[in-house]
């Protein structure tokens, strides 16, 4: 992982390269205008005198508070910087998939904005990384937030998340994690996966590790996360969920429920006739209408996963999108 080349005359002095760096840093940014001159410098006095070169992606997610302004002003003088400017507030997902696309290091490193990730740790992860992971968590142990309102939440989601996934981890929500960069270009995120980026790595069979990293107070602003977050947690975790055992195979579960409900309702329906032959009156049962229903949605849900096996070989076939990962070849006989 660590750079061996300084080439073409390209001083390595400052950490800083214009080949293809060890390290890009992404941060999204959503109204820190106070913390980005100290961030930066603070991402720059980890790795200055490292043995990384890097480069730092800040992408403005329609901040509001000049942000983006300040970001530009920043790029100009800091070749170091890249400022990526997104149109509007697109959110955290969208701004990480935009850094990850403009990553041209050899590892990524994702952090918050605000500060309260430590830079120091980068080093830190990159080395972890290097041990042979593809993925380095952080784990914010003596995490400075409220009890109520981040703490708990975050406990009872971590514990939730890692039974469903089966990737247990202390804390999926801290941002400040270490990549390997082919395992960020395998993956598409949508909605608000940054939360589930350890399972989505898990889903394309990445070696996952974390390790604990300092927190601080947040020292300007105010927290864009709350309770609200809940709904749109437990959606995406059915989602990952779903990704996670039934992506190439969507017919085993749509087919599975499906010809459930229909053997259900062709039981209930052999029953209701020997009922008919037998003299009853079955017009005014409920089990009639129940018969049905069982019938159609088996039918339904029959049809749903015919068409999502189509949509999943759509998916894969048209990005030539194979349906697994080699993680190495060995031997000289290979195409």
């Amino acid at each position: 992982m660590k750079s061996e080349l300084v080439a073409d005359g390209v001083s390595a002095e400052d950490g800083f390269s214009v080949e293809k760096p060890d390290v890009s840093v992404v941060v999204p940014v959503y109204n820190e205008v106070e913390s980005l001159p100290l961030l930066l410098e603070a991402i720059a006095s980890a790795l200055v005198g490292s043995s990384y070169t890097y480069e730092i992606i800040c992408v403005d997610d329609g901040s509001r508070d000049g942000s983006a302004e300040l970001l530009k002003q920043l790029a100009l003088v800091r070749h170091d910087l890249r400022a990526v400017l997104l149109r509007r507030n697109y959110g955290q997902t969208a701004a990480m998939a935009a850094g990850f696309y403009y990553a041209v290091g050899k590892a990524v490193v994702t952090l918050d904005g605000d500060l309260q990730n430590d830079p120091a740790d980068i080093p830190l992860l990159l080395a972890k990384l290097a041990e042979g992971y593809d993925l380095v968590s952080g784990w914010r142990k003596k995490r400075q937030d409220a009890a109520v309102t981040r703490l708990l939440p975050s406990k009872i989601a971590n514990w939730l998340i890692g039974r469903v996934t089966g990737v247990k981890l202390h804390d999926y929500g801290c941002s400040l994690k270490a990549y390997r960069t082919e395992l960020v270009q395998d993956m598409h995120l949508y909605g608000e996966l940054h939360r589930f980026l350890p399972a989505l790595a898990f889903i394309e069979g990445a070696r996952i590790t974390e390790m604990p990293v300092r927190h601080h107070p947040r020292r300007f602003g105010k927290s864009k996360y709350g309770l609200w977050r809940t709904f749109r947690v437990l959606m995406d975790l059915l989602t990952i969920w779903f990704m996670k055992t039934f992506l190439t195979r969507p017919m085993h579960v749509f087919g599975l429920f499906g010809l459930g409900s229909i053997a259900l309702g062709m039981v209930i329906g052999l029953y209701l006739t020997f009922l008919k032959l037998m003299g009853a009156s079955i017009g005014d049962r409920p089990l009639l209408i129940l018969a049905v229903l069982l019938l159609v949605t088996g039918v339904q849900l029959f049809v749903f996963g015919l068409l999502a096996e189509l949509l999943m070989r759509t998916y894969h076939e048209s990005q030539g999108r194979p349906i697994y990962r080699v993680r190495e070849v060995i031997g000289q006989n290979i195409k």
